[in-house]
């Protein structure tokens, strides 16, 4: 086996690792996944936490059909709202409800804490997140900050 392509499987495999714990622990206390979170960041950073539905599906890697399935149980738990446009009825926005805003602190603290969990000394040295974060960009990767 070459080593590129084990280094593609033990990405794919710490990736599966990452979401299984952050699904867990976000799950656990806050009802959604990591996929949910992820969403409900996005919006947060939005202007007016809202987008076209459209431009959250391009941002999060997703079709249009996907962030549709993806928005429904936030719908219903009540963290997003649908809204129309008021000029063209073909397109439709994805808001973040009074709650959604309210809740998502606590879970971006969950998730805060289990990525410091995971990173955490003597596992992991100072430098060591950093150059994790680069390599990763270079691959295609978006943090926060992007």
């Amino acid at each position: 086996m070459s080593d590129t392509l084990d280094a593609a499987l033990r990405l794919m495999r710490a990736q599966a690792a990452l979401v299984r714990r952050f699904d867990a622990r976000l799950g656990g206390l806050h009802g959604v996944s990591l996929a949910d979170f992820t969403l409900l960041l996005r919006l947060a950073q939005a202007p007016g936490g809202r987008m076209r539905r459209v431009d959250l599906a391009e941002a999060l890697g997703l079709t249009a059909s996907g962030v549709t399935r993806a928005l429904a149980p936030l719908e219903r738990i009540g963290l997003v709202s649908r809204e129309p446009d008021a000029r063209d009825a073909r397109v439709a926005y994805a808001s973040l409800t009074g709650t959604g805003r309210e809740r998502l602190p606590e879970m971006l603290a969950t998730a805060e804490e289990t990525a410091d969990e995971l990173f955490a000394a003597p596992a992991w040295g100072e430098r060591d997140v950093p150059v994790l974060a680069g390599l990763l960009t270079r691959l295609g990767g978006t943090g926060l900050r992007s």
